[in-house]
């Protein structure tokens, strides 16, 4: 049996740099190294014992040293599908210097076979099941694997994460969950394979007690809320909204949010206006397609029976920016979808648009689907180096298509070019500016660091890419003598450009030199035709 306290030392595995998420170019302006920290991790170290040493360490922001791994008695790591290579790699530095290992997160969960060589493997949500990872690990068990049940964990009674464990300036911005689960049933999803389809809930205390705790750390300024949709559980979130709204007012607005939502949102009025009063800026919504034939047939129906310009609209009318989500491949997927996918991402004006090809991720209805039918590709070895690729949008399509894959993939490339061309960006960005209803809104104060931000934002778009200079002042006039209200959220959208120009330029530079692969082999080029080559063995 283990007395002393254990020193715990957390490791975050990296994602590819080259991901739509990395943020890449915007991160090198703004001088922080991630997008976000590892919630996840912090949340697990808050489940554990508090009598134990714990030490973080951020693959995606700092080296993992060998005297953290001198330090370390056990660690603990896991994250998602796009963290799988480097996850392993530090499972077997691990086992090379026999210092225990965990794994857990929804990666393993969803793939625990590929973790074996993990000495423990902890399955499902951490509160339904790490006390009985503690209780053995006290007892002296040296391996071991611990499953929840599933979608039964208690989420009020997860602790406040421990954000004392993160080193702030290395973030863009911070996390905290309201929900998990969705109640909606899309055949691509895994949310509701890991979470459940009846959303669960924090209690307005537990979010306030943890805002108070980033507060009293000296944390100002951007917080996302990572739930996968936010209004999955609708009754709840009125209850809460009303609360932050309150606990912002009485402390002078010190945060801005983000989140993810259903496109439902638009809906509902009041929530709209509950959520601007909070002060949420920026929402994320699934779009997927523009045709409705292939949004009923990945059971997506929430999309339909509406017009998605107008609901984006009314989004932009209580003052939050769009960015959303689309993707390629589906089974009944028209060949005209590339000039709809582009009149669609116009019409919505939605800047920051993440296209991205179907994959059949492990455990969903629809990888279930593909594998009954014979069209699923057997699991690929991981390449473990930053080589493999990042995220859906270089990376994808691991089935058997229907349609000829290289006119997906020919689509794929003609939607990238049409959207992220710096015309056609920018002029999203000036619609989205003069449509967006900041009235009433409440504003940051302006610090220093803003400006320098500012500075530097500019210095790269007028300075560093002459190629930009005519976009970036025309949109800062346009913005000024329509919206000023509007300034900090087109500033941010102008930003983003450096680093979604370069991101889709690279996508399509490999989507190039896949579809000469493609070619050489002719591979998949009709329906069911049989294929062999690996997508996800091409390196980047």
């Amino acid at each position: 049996m283990k007395t002393r306290a254990c020193n715990v030392l957390l490791v975050f595995p990296r994602f590819n740099p080259h991901s739509f998420w990395s943020l890449r170019g915007v991160l090198d302006v703004v001088r922080v190294r991630c997008p976000a920290p590892p919630l996840g991790l912090i949340t697990l170290a808050a489940l554990l014992p508090q009598t134990w040493n714990f030490r973080l360490i951020d693959r995606n922001a700092e080296d993992l040293e060998d005297d953290d791994l001198n330090w370390a008695d056990l660690v603990m790591t896991g994250g998602m599908l796009p963290q799988q290579p480097d996850a392993l790699c530090v499972i077997e530095l691990c086992r090379t210097r026999n210092i225990p290992v965990v794994v857990g997160g929804p990666d393993a969960t969803s793939s625990p076979h590929v973790y074996g060589n993990a000495d423990f493997r902890v399955l499902g949500e951490a509160e339904g099941i790490i006390e009985q990872f503690i209780q053995a690990w006290i007892g002296g068990a040296t391996t071991g694997l611990f499953e929840a049940e599933k979608f039964t964990a208690d989420v009020t009674k997860s602790p406040t994460p421990r954000f004392d464990l993160l080193k702030m300036k290395h973030y863009q911005f911070v996390g905290v969950q309201f929900s998990r689960g969705c109640p909606f049933n899309c055949e691509f999803c895994d949310i509701i394979e890991l979470y459940g389809r009846v959303p669960r809930t924090k209690t307005a205390e537990q979010i306030l007690a943890e805002l108070d705790a980033l507060l009293a750390l000296g944390y100002r300024g951007h917080v996302d809320f990572v739930d996968d949709n936010l209004i999955g559980n609708k009754k709840s979130l009125k209850r809460f909204l009303p609360a932050l709204h309150r606990w912002q007012s009485e402390r002078g607005y010190p945060f801005k949010f983000s989140t993810e939502a259903s496109i439902n949102l638009a809906d509902d009025a009041e929530l709209l206006r509950m959520m601007r009063d909070a002060n949420f800026f920026i929402v994320f919504v699934g779009i997927e397609s523009p045709n409705t034939d292939t949004l009923i047939a990945m059971q997506k129906k929430q999309n339909t029976r509406r017009s998605l310009a107008d609901s984006v609209h009314r989004i932009y009318g209580a003052g939050m920016v769009v960015s959303a989500g689309f993707i390629l491949g589906f089974d009944n997927e028209p060949d005209s979808v590339s000039a709809a996918m582009v009149e669609c991402i116009k019409a919505t004006g939605i800047p920051a648009c993440m296209v991205g090809l179907l994959t059949a991720l492990p455990n969903t209805q629809l990888s279930r689907r593909l594998q009954k039918e014979g069209r699923l590709f057997a699991d690929y070895e991981v390449v473990k180096n930053d080589a493999v690729p990042g995220d859906q949008c270089t990376n994808g399509l691991n089935f058997e298509t229907l349609r000829p894959r290289r006119n997906i993939i020919a689509d794929y490339r003609r939607i990238l070019e049409s959207i992220y061309d710096p015309a056609a960006y920018f002029e999203r960005v000036r619609s989205v500016s003069r449509a967006l209803n900041r009235a009433g809104s409440r504003r940051m104060t302006i610090k220093l660091s803003d400006l320098l931000a500012f500075a530097r934002v500019a210095w790269h778009m007028t300075v560093q890419r002459p190629d930009l200079r005519r976009h970036f002042w025309m949109t800062l006039v346009d913005c000024g003598r329509h919206n000023p209200r509007a300034l900090e959220q087109m500033i941010y959208l102008m930003a983003l450009y450096l680093h979604l120009g370069p991101f889709s330029s690279y996508v399509v530079g490999e989507l190039n030199r896949r579809m000469k692969m493609i070619d050489a082999s002719e591979w998949n080029a009709g329906p069911h035709q049989e294929c062999q080559l690996d997508l996800y063995a091409v390196r980047s």
